[in-house]
């Protein structure tokens, strides 16, 4: 994608949903037969469409080849943990319910629901849409990018909170790096007992990690040439030892 095409502030909620169902390696499934949890077992198609490697002992064998076809018989939740340390690391939860159909020794999952929670609530999302949508080109990076940012670059993000409105940064005791993707960085404000959120829109999509890179070097140049705001306060939180 070229930068002169169009964009929006932040992922929709299919994106979003994509997005979490690519970063994930485990997911937890819950049927008849109670409930498992996988890692690395599972494969997502381009469409969405999942698909299970599990144990020919595995109850989720017996509950597919026995549900009946065409209602729910599972749910698959994946969840969306911010991989540098914070209060709340759970960003968002994904549930797709549907049910499986044996085949090849795998479990060939179709969706007939998908609710994506996040913090400002949850949403049911379109199946077409989450068809359609594309995982955010750096989803599967994420995790490396955030903990090098917050481990490497303290002083950057540090210098980032000269870009967050005043009475957002009042009482925070540290920022962290929360998220990032192709439209935007989210910073984590805590608190001694509260903590918000707050994003730094990119002025052009990072649709890789070199135009990533040139977004965060925008970034620091703008919050360089902004007013300091009062330093954080040197407090210890409540989790810190």
């Amino acid at each position: 994608m070229s930068d002169s095409q169009p964009w929006t502030a932040a992922p929709s909620a299919a994106e979003h949903a994509r997005s979490v169902l690519a970063a994930s390696w485990s997911c937890a499934v819950t049927a008849e037969g109670g409930r498992e949890e996988f890692v690395g077992a599972h494969t997502v198609a381009e469409d969405g469409r999942v698909t299970l490697e599990v144990p020919e002992d595995s109850a989720l064998v017996a509950a597919a080849i026995c549900a009946p076809r065409g209602e729910p018989s599972a749910v698959l939740e994946f969840a969306d943990v911010a991989p540098v340390p914070v209060r709340s690391r759970i960003r968002a939860r994904l549930w797709i319910a549907g049910w499986f159909v044996p085949g090849d020794g795998r479990l060939e999952f179709t969706t007939t629901r998908v609710v994506l929670r996040r913090p400002s609530g949850a949403v049911v999302v379109d199946l077409d849409e989450f068809a359609a949508a594309e995982p955010d080109p750096l989803a599967t990076a994420e995790a490396r990018l955030l903990t090098h940012l917050a481990d490497c670059h303290p002083d950057a993000v540090e210098r980032l909170t000269r870009l967050v409105d005043a009475d957002s940064l009042h009482g925070a005791v540290r920022v962290q790096p929360l998220a990032v993707d192709r439209h935007g960085l989210t910073l984590r404000i805590e608190r001694a007992r509260a903590h918000g959120d707050v994003r730094l829109p990119f002025h052009a999509p990072a649709d890789d990690v070199a135009r990533l890179t040139e977004r965060m070097h925008v970034l620091l140049t703008q919050a360089s040439a902004a007013s300091c705001p009062r330093a954080l306060q040197r407090q210890r939180t409540d989790r810190d030892g």
